[in-house]
């Protein structure tokens, strides 16, 4: 009889007793994976969506600190480009201030040498004419002395008979602005006291 009992069951389908364990089994791996396995999957997923999206919102706040930051250099550089172009420009008008300044003494030193060799000149001018009108008054006492044929040596004659004739030379001559004078003849002649 356990032949036929053995021949009539099925192959494919397993004892119940088996059936019955195996649900059992199920049932506590079930139990076990719902009550401790899945909820600490569910908070290691969590946790780690938790960072990625902290991490991604980390990210996203450098990158705009990091643009923050760019802007606030390239704002600097501007400035600071801004800041050398004005410090080149003043510069460049201290400059030329200071070489007008230069070129303004230079002319005014310039024209103080020229005044001052224009003084020396007429000074020097002067004391030329002043040896010649001596020189000249000696001669031409000599030379009156001579042509009147009387002794000029009398300080007092001597003196006014000078006197005449530079006057009358002085105004003969008329010194053109050329250097030349205006006497035409080379007859002075002097007169002596009488």
């Amino acid at each position: 009889m356990s032949i036929l009992a053995a021949e009539s069951a099925n192959p494919l389908l397993p004892p119940v007793g088996e059936i019955i364990i195996g649900t059992i089994t199920f049932a506590i791996a079930f139990f076990v994976l719902g009550k401790f396995v899945w909820p600490r999957f569910e908070q290691v997923f969590r946790a780690r969506r938790e960072a990625i999206e902290g991490g991604i919102e980390r990210a996203e706040t450098m990158q705009a600190e990091a643009k923050a930051a760019l802007e606030r250099y390239q704002a600097q550089l501007a400035e600071a480009r801004t800041e050398a172009a004005q410090i080149r420009d003043q510069a460049r008008a201290e400059g030329q201030q200071i070489l007008e300044e230069l070129r303004v003494q230079a002319q005014q030193e310039s024209a103080r040498i020229v005044a001052r060799g224009e003084e020396q000149l007429a000074t020097s001018r002067q004391q030329v004419v002043n040896e010649l009108r001596g020189q000249i008054g000696q001669l031409a006492v000599e030379l009156a002395g001579r042509v009147v044929g009387e002794s000029l040596e009398d300080q007092a004659r001597r003196s006014g008979t000078v006197d005449r004739f530079l006057d009358q030379l002085d105004g003969m001559a008329g010194v053109s602005p050329d250097g030349r004078g205006g006497a035409t003849g080379s007859s002075v002649y002097v007169q002596g006291d009488r």
